[in-house]
């Protein structure tokens, strides 16, 4: 019986060291082909050649503006890339909010604007977007938006003319 028990526990021990050399082999395996493996240096982003239509802002809020005011706004932007931009016709999400574009090529470094006019004949809350359809290399499609609200205008009223404490005397 001793010689059975001696055996199982000679053979525990065989599996044991048998696990560790398989667990060993394998993380020396992970190790090798991890130092094997190339670090790459970060690669700078290499600017594309073409138009780049740049925006110097992309929404305009009006805040409070009086019913029939000058609902006019110019987006400004810039060719950034190295060819002409060209812009196609943008589109409005309402009849209210009308774009006026350059038709002509913007040379590269050039600064033009795209004119937005809102009708402000409507009282109330708005927010319009309008989408500029352009060959620039990364923004095909840029969406500016207005926002604000149309209150009515205030009544003119003619000044009144103050009332005199002293009671008018007669001569």
């Amino acid at each position: 019986m001793k010689n059975i028990t001696f055996a199982s526990s000679k053979f525990k021990i065989l599996i044991i060291m048998k696990k560790i050399f398989l667990l060993s082999v394998l993380f020396l395996s992970v190790l090798i082909v991890s130092a094997q493996t190339e670090k790459k240096e970060p690669q700078v982003a290499k600017k594309q050649n073409g138009p780049e239509i740049t925006f110097k802002t992309l929404t305009h809020n009006y805040g409070e503006i009086y019913y029939g005011a000058d609902g006019n706004y110019n987006f400004e932007f810039t060719n950034t890339g190295n060819e002409p931009l060209i812009l196609t016709k943008p589109r409005s999400s309402c009849g209210c909010t009308v774009p006026h574009w350059p038709k002509e090529p913007i040379l590269p470094g050039e600064t033009n604007a795209i004119k937005v006019t809102y009708n402000t004949h409507k009282n109330g809350a708005f927010n319009k977007t309008v989408t500029v359809y352009s060959n620039s290399v990364t923004h095909k499609t840029v969406v500016l938006r207005i926002k604000g609200k149309v209150i009515p205008k205030p009544k003119e009223e003619l000044p009144a003319k103050p009332k005199s404490s002293v009671a008018p005397s007669n001569k």
